[in-house]
Parts: structure tokens; C-alpha cells; sequence
């Protein structure tokens, strides 16, 4: 595949070590434009922390973070996400004793503050921001067909509707582009293939999106890259079909393709 355009995200040399131990070392590659990219690697390959040095989670000890026209290396996870690169968790991060109306609300950027929540002392550009975020809320519910769930409690979701409330809370930040963390992992079938549809409605939109998971039978057919580490490192690159057949992916797969790292 050839890419005319800058990448909208490009990683260049990066590491991390924790106690002495590398968990990513001299990880390098690019993520084109509008497009769904695949990362993927056996237990302890280093995605998680990938994603944790490109979000700003954590701070690389060397190597880059370019996105879009921005070098984002070691800024705050905050400022990333403001920058417009947003992440999702494996594990997902609502709030369970708000609703899903609620979690939207408070994930949405620009939130006017406290005086939204209690409605005690508003400025005129406070409350239009307000309502502002109820119509893109209202849009999130909709898109993710999460409407009969709003006054619901985060807290007694099913597995599927948590991921999608993890994903509607990601969108209100007004993503350029979504880092989504095993967005399919403990959600049944049925709801897999409802998570699928979004994001290729999201792709179509011009979202640029960098998936790890583990389910390669939902992710290669989806993906429009594939991106490969082990050991900290990226292994392989490229078009799905021959990236999943390299030989040097089948052996590292060997005996850990069922893992987590």
C-alpha cells in the first residue's frame, strides 16, 4: 500500500524500561491517515505500554511521538487527548455510579465545570457550551445505539455495552484519532459485530484508529495495516494477509497467540 499523505501518526525509536527490565525498545512505525490499523503481538510483546508512551500515560526514555503536525513525545495525557489523539482501556474506565447520560457529560471536551453539574452560577457562553454537549451526547447515544441504557448506571452494564460506553465517552472528546485497547475482549459475538460497524462508520468519517486486540479472526479482516511486535519491538509490517503469513510472525505467535501483552 502507498501513502501519498503524512501519516497521522508516526513513532520513531521509541523505550521504555521499568526496573532495569525493557518493555518497549526502538519501537518504530507509522500509521496512515484514515485508515484502521492493527496492532498486534504475542504475551509481553509490548503494545500495552506502546500505547501507554503514545498517550501520554507514560513518559518514553527515548525515541518520538509525532501526530499529525504535533510532537506530542512525553507530553501529559491530557494534552494528548486535547490535542485530538484519544485512548480507550481494556479495562473499561466509566464512572458506575453515574449514568451513561452522566459519563458522556462529564467526558465531553470543554466541560463548563461544576456549575454544569449543579446549575448555581452559569456564564451565558457556560450554559450554551451545556447545551452543546446534551445535543453531542444525545449524537453519541444514537450512533452507538446506546439510547435505552442513558438513565442506566454505568455500573450494571453488560461486558459489550461498557466497551461501547467506553468508546461514545472517547468521542466526546472529538477524536482525530482513537487508540482502542482490545475493544473486543469479553464481549459476546452479536455485539462484536455491532462494535465493527461503528468503526468502520467512524473510518468513513475520517477518524484514523489504531487497534490492539487479540481476536486476529474480527481484527485482520477489518484492518487496512497490520503492525507486529515482539519483544518490545516492532517485527513486521504492512498489508494484513501478508504480514499474518510471514514466517517470522508464525514463530513468534507460536505457543502465545491466545496471550495478553
Amino acid at each position: 500500500m502507498t501513502e501519498t499523505n503524512p501519516p497521522m501518526l508516526a513513532v520513531a525509536g521509541l523505550r521504555k524500561a521499568f526496573g532495569g527490565l525493557a518493555a518497549v525498545s526502538d519501537a518504530t512505525f507509522d500509521v496512515p491517515r484514515g485508515r484502521i490499523t492493527g496492532l498486534i503481538g504475542p504475551n509481553g510483546a509490548g503494545k500495552t505500554t506502546t500505547f501507554d508512551l503514545i498517550s501520554g500515560r507514560h513518559r518514553p526514555d527515548g525515541g518520538r511521538v509525532r501526530f499529525a503536525d504535533a510532537d506530542l513525545t512525553g507530553l501529559a495525557s491530557h494534552l494528548v487527548a486535547r490535542a485530538g489523539l484519544v485512548r480507550t482501556f481494556q479495562i473499561p474506565r466509566a464512572f458506575p455510579r453515574l449514568t451513561v447520560w452522566e459519563n458522556l457529560l462529564f467526558a465531553g471536551a470543554d466541560q463548563p465545570g461544576e456549575s454544569f453539574w449543579h446549575g448555581v452560577i452559569g456564564t451565558r457562553a457556560a450554559r450554551a457550551r451545556e447545551r452543546a454537549l446534551a445535543d453531542e451526547a444525545g449524537d453519541v447515544l444514537s450512533f452507538l445505539d446506546l439510547e435505552h441504557v442513558a438513565d442506566l448506571p454505568a455500573g450494571g452494564l453488560s461486558g459489550g455495552q461498557r466497551k461501547l460506553l467506553e468508546l461514545g465517552r472517547a468521542l466526546m472528546c472529538r477524536p482525530r484519532m482513537l487508540l482502542l485497547d482490545e475493544p473486543f475482549a469479553g464481549v459476546a459475538p452479536a455485539l462484536i459485530r455491532h462494535l465493527v460497524e461503528h468503526l468502520v462508520e467512524l473510518r468513513d468519517q475520517g477518524i484514523t484508529l489504531l487497534i490492539i486486540e487479540h481476536d486476529l479472526g474480527t481484527l485482520v479482516p477489518l484492518v487496512d495495516r497490520l503492525v507486529v511486535m515482539h519483544l518490545g519491538s516492532v517485527l513486521a509490517s504492512g498489508e494484513p494477509a501478508r504480514v499474518r503469513d510471514d514466517p517470522r510472525v508464525l514463530e513468534a505467535y507460536l505457543g502465545g497467540i491466545g496471550g495478553r501483552g
